[in-house]
């Protein structure tokens, strides 16, 4: 096990004891434990293996014992019996949006509250608004987290649902009997969220392929299954289905269960204009039975073709003007991942980030980067470590100085995420700021201002001289958190009158500023930056989802800054400096 996973494991032991209500010192110990090892400087291993471990400032004798044995063995035996321990109810309540462990366990201790049912109850009945510390607001927040909790279970990130779906699609196509075969829905068109995955599958020969779908690893239940229709349910609740068709049907029953709802209905209508009937079947003129005899499509780009349409790419399936725009030739030609240069907006050891400078320049450079850039957190950020004023030019000169050692052909550029304050001012000196390659300014405190108190803070903070991007404009995190009330229009209006770039955050929990706004928004100039918001190298692939963002948007590598080369970077972020 590597120190971050054990930093994971550290941190979760720290919130089951604090579920069982264990002496805050001892939860913080571990809390404590996972943040030094996420900021160790030293090799773990070696710090290990030649017994120094306990050197480190804070690394007690338990915490040492702990770490040695989850790193040699990649188990802890008091982890899993501590899990044991606790009633499962607990745990799923810390599902509940916005509910933390120490709420749960003093409701625990208070009400016998063991289960979310029962907590709804509590909360509507009053009991929990009459506990000490809690109250009716701390009640009625609890229920909308419920609620909240309800309603997302429904629904899959994107990200998370293309995880189990790509090695489902890797293995249908190595079957023997498949001809072709793709992923459709909703998550083909790189939705933000998915409610289940669509398998289509072109074969003579479906049974073979229903019986590989029906025992896959992974499957907990089966919920239908047919000779050319199969349904599955995994652990996660997602549920998976899969229709074989005949190969020659294959790119009319792709493009029918890509969609959207809305594409489709215009295609059809687009079809019936000349005389046509479009369906998963095929395409065939109207007053023919079957469409045995209807025209041929070796691909989807045939169907569009055959409607006199260039390719619609499927992000843009969601009859918002497609059509028309594939008609006139006018539809964009979107940005691409291998399009982008380099990224901005990432985390390191000196905030919240689980991999040191040097780690996170090495692996940008392994991508084939030009540049990449730091943005740790501000002070204001203290549950990040965020960076006071001396923290934030010590970090710069470490850039600096990183860069005039030649070890790595990427670029590194110092920047700083500064937090807008409550009152729209930036949490770090003008003077600082400004010694900077960029800033990106964040909202991360106060979220429940009203729209018009929160856009005019945005915009105050847009406003100042020294910031360079607008990060994650709502706040939003996908099925948790719904973002802040924020009026888009004026917020674009402000960034272009500033040359302020707002950026596509690629944390696929955000993919903020949201793909519906954007189109409207390039079209009047905006300029956007597709950022990971990574706190550990792995998170530079999180770049992938803002590029879905952003080509649902329609946008093209001349409105997407981190497209462009390093010197076209240096001179855009130079317009901010003196």
């Amino acid at each position: 096990m590597d120190r971050n996973d054990i930093a994971d494991t550290l941190s979760e032991i720290g919130t089951l004891l604090e579920l069982k209500g264990e002496n805050p010192f001892k939860v913080r110990a571990y809390q404590n434990g996972a943040r030094k090892l996420e900021t160790l400087e030293e090799d773990l291993a070696t710090l290990i293996e030649e017994d120094r471990l306990k050197e480190v400032p804070g690394m007690g004798e338990a915490l040492v014992q702990k770490i040695t044995e989850l790193h040699q063995t990649g188990t802890l035996a008091f982890y899993e019996k501590l899990k044991a321990s606790i009633d499962p109810g607990l745990v799923s309540m810390l599902e509940i949006p916005g509910l933390g462990a120490k709420k749960i366990s003093a409701m625990n201790k208070a009400l016998g509250i063991a289960s979310i049912d029962a907590l709804k109850a509590a909360c509507e009945s009053g009991e929990v608004a009459a506990l000490k510390g809690f109250g009716k607001k701390t009640a009625d927040n609890i229920l909308q987290g419920i609620a909240n909790r309800e309603a997302y279970g429904k629904r899959h990130l994107w990200w998370k649902a293309n995880e189990v779906a790509e090695p489902i699609l890797a293995g249908l196509k190595k079957l023997p009997a498949v001809a072709m075969a793709s992923h459709a829905g909703s998550l083909r068109r790189c939705r933000e969220t998915v409610g289940d995955l669509d398998f289509i599958v072109g074969s003579e020969n479906p049974a073979p392929i229903m019986e590989w779908f029906v025992t896959q690893e992974g499957v907990k239940e089966v919920t239908a299954r047919g000779e050319t229709k199969s349904s599955v349910r995994f652990d996660s609740g997602l549920q998976a289905d899969i229709r074989v068709v005949p190969p020659k049907q294959f790119p009319f029953a792709l493009h029918h269960f890509t969609g959207s709802k809305e594409h489709n209905v215009a295609m059809r209508q687009r079809a019936l204009a000349r005389g046509m009937s479009l369906s998963e079947w095929g395409l065939k003129p109207v007053d023919e039975e079957s469409f045995e005899n209807g025209k041929t499509a070796e691909s989807e780009e045939d169907i569009f073709s055959l409607l006199d349409l260039e390719y619609i790419p499927p992000e843009l399936r969601e009859g918002l003007g497609e059509i028309e725009a594939a008609e006139s030739g006018s539809l964009p030609d979107l940005v691409r991942t291998d399009d982008l240069r380099g990224v901005f907006h990432n985390h390191t050891t000196a905030s919240d980030g689980r991999n040191s400078l040097e780690e996170m320049t090495e692996a940008a450079q392994a991508l084939g980067w030009e540049y990449w850039g730091v943005a740790d957190h501000s002070k204001a950020s203290f549950q990040a470590n965020g960076l006071d004023e001396e923290q934030t030019l010590k970090l710069a000169q470490q850039v600096e100085a990183l860069n005039a050692s030649g070890r790595f052909e990427t670029h590194v550029f110092s920047g700083i995420e500064c937090d807008i304050l409550g009152d729209g001012s930036l949490d770090l000196e003008e003077s600082v700021l400004m010694r900077l390659d960029y800033v990106v300014a964040s909202v991360h405190i106060s979220m429940t201002q009203s729209q018009e108190e929160m856009t005019a803070r945005i915009i105050k903070a847009i406003e100042h001289p020294a910031t360079t991007m607008l990060g994650h404009l709502t706040g939003r995190l996908l099925l948790r958190r719904e973002g802040c009330k924020v009026d888009v229009s004026r917020v674009v209006d402000a960034a272009i009158a500033n040359e302020v770039i707002i950026e596509i955050n690629a944390n696929p929990y955000r993919l903020d500023m949201d793909w519906r706004f954007w189109r409207k928004a390039s079209d009047r100039g905006l300029l956007t930056s597709i950022n990971p918001d990574a706190h550990r190298v792995e998170h530079f692939d999180f770049v992938a989802a803002g590029v879905h963002t952003a080509r649902k948007g329609w946008l093209e590598r001349s409105s997407v800054v981190n497209t462009f080369s390093l010197p076209e970077v240096k001179a855009l972020l130079a317009r901010k400096r003196p």
